[in-house]
């Protein structure tokens, strides 16, 4: 494989998630672009890269960038991709893909139009025991699906002393929670159950009506002080879905819970068994069967389907998690650059699926009636 000149827009913490994960990848960071250019003089220096460039244009122009990583805040996501896109780079754009439908409909149609590789950071698809349940799921080990269930919970923005840029509607869209982390969840069960929501019934809730300034900073020490702001995105959201097989999902997502850091989890239910997946144990996968017969797979690559096996790189015992699933969607998405067609890469047309289904999901909270995903 060619090593890849990249840069990275956006220099906060999912930034340099995809610094670290390119450059295992085999990847040549050429540049970062920040909020300012003397801020992005300092993370070249601090990443030890050859370029803090000024703006996404001066990327766009440098013939060494190959592929552009968009990890700004959400209301930049489609300026930044489209232009990368028409530029004739491949782009891994960081989730929401934009902050509307329409927005999202024009990257993935522009991506297509292109041919390029465009990709979505839907990583939790890539924990092995993940890929372990969609395995047995489409083997039919299941039986018929009966029941779909979970919840995605953080605590980060449980202090009202706690805010960030995600807060504000026009920086990181009309949607908070569910945008945010509630799209991993219908991505990852969509992708693992093999079935798609096709209705819903949702309803949102802010449960902490004023915060203090935003800092800016993501994940970090709520700040002392500043003039209290009133929050109109959610904190907590509930949503029922239907399938197009007539199977039922419920989904529980906040950022509120105390002492839950960032617990993904689902249970699906079957005629013959079940399977149970939480993202803060990642090693394992429980599968539930009658007569007390439950099992717990572990992570391995000695054992189980071909996918896991694949992204089991270490030994039983020596834990994998986020950091190396994101590393294997980045490997995977430069795969995908070299002309291979790696399994369950998340791609812009993922992205707009997301989108929607985010879309129909504020529609319902906000007329309080079962609305059609499609």
């Amino acid at each position: 494989m060619r090593k890849l000149g990249i840069a990275i827009v956006g220099t906060g913490m999912i930034g340099a998630v995809h610094r670290r994960a390119a450059l295992l990848a085999g990847a040549e960071v050429r540049g970062v672009v920040a909020s300012s250019p003397q801020r992005a003089e300092e993370a070249a220096r601090s990443w030890n890269v050859p370029r803090g460039y000024r703006d996404i244009d001066d990327v766009l122009a440098d013939p060494q960038v190959q592929v552009v990583h968009v990890c700004t805040p959400n209301h930049l996501h489609r300026p930044m991709a489209q232009a990368a896109l028409e530029a004739g780079k491949h782009v891994i754009c960081e989730k929401p893909l934009a902050t509307t439908l329409e927005d999202a409909q024009a990257l993935a149609a522009l991506a297509a139009s292109t041919g390029l590789v465009a990709t979505v950071p839907f990583v939790y698809r890539y924990h092995p025991v993940v890929r372990e349940a969609r395995a047995r799921i489409a083997q039919g080990e299941l039986g018929p699906l009966h029941l779909i269930h979970g919840s995605y919970l953080q605590d980060w923005l449980l202090d009202p002393a706690s805010n960030n840029w995600r807060v504000d509607p026009t920086l990181g869209g009309a949607s908070r929670v569910f945008a945010d982390i509630g799209s991993h969840w219908c991505d990852l069960v969509e992708w693992v159950s093999g079935e798609r929501f096709v209705d819903v019934s949702a309803a949102f809730a802010t449960v902490i009506a004023e915060r203090r300034a935003a800092t800016g900073q993501s994940f970090t020490t709520p700040a002392a002080g500043g003039a209290l702001q009133a929050v109109s995105s959610e904190d907590v959201a509930a949503a029922m879905f239907k399938t197009g097989a007539g199977t039922l999902a419920s989904l529980t997502v906040s950022q509120v819970s105390a002492g839950r850091h960032n617990r993904l989890w689902f249970e699906i239910d079957g005629a013959t068994s079940s399977v149970a997946f939480n993202q803060e144990d990642p090693e394992r996968l429980w599968i539930g069967r009658p007569d007390q017969r439950e099992e717990t797979f572990v992570r391995g690559p000695g054992a189980g389907s071909a996918e896991q096996r694949r992204l089991a790189v270490l030994p039983p015992g020596h834990a994998q998690g986020y950091a190396q699933c994101f590393e294997a969607f980045v490997a995977d998405t430069y795969r995908a650059i070299e002309g291979e067609r790696p399994q369950g890469l998340p791609t812009f047309e993922d992205g707009l699926r997301s989108a929607l289904i985010v879309d129909r999901v504020i529609a319902s909270a906000r007329s309080r009636a079962w609305t059609t995903i499609g």
